[in-house]
């Protein structure tokens, strides 16, 4: 069963929390954070298509993390199953985002998952 002590999720918290700076410090990119940095152009036109309503500039700059983290898993890494990055993503979005963003995290990466179909019958 998941914790909030499991390696992955603990990983994860790290790599979006890594994001979140980046945002403000581009230049202070670590490691750790690189190939996702580096996936940016491919990643955010996906956030703009699926939520056409929130610009990139106004979006909480934690859900912006939390979605770069995941799409990069979606669309680029394919490691982990579909549903435990979404699963991850909306648990970060309870821990660090506002009272929307599980709901709104939710709902851009299932749009995402449709067009891309990466979910059975989607």
């Amino acid at each position: 069963m998941k914790t909030a002590l499991d390696p992955r999720h603990k990983k994860r918290e790290e790599l979006m929390k890594y994001l979140y700076a980046a945002t403000f410090r581009p230049r202070r990119v670590t490691l750790a954070i690189k190939p996702i940095w580096n996936s940016i152009p491919v990643i955010d036109p996906l956030i703009v298509e699926a939520a056409p309503e929130w610009p990139i500039d106004k979006l909480n700059p934690i859900d912006l993390a939390i979605l770069r983290l995941a799409i990069w898993e979606l669309v680029v890494d394919k490691q982990a199953p579909v549903k435990v990055i979404i699963d991850e993503a909306i648990e970060l979005a309870k821990a660090f985002g506002g009272d929307t963003s599980p709901g709104f995290i939710n709902g851009v990466l299932g749009t995402i998952c449709k067009s891309k179909k990466l979910l059975p019958n989607s």
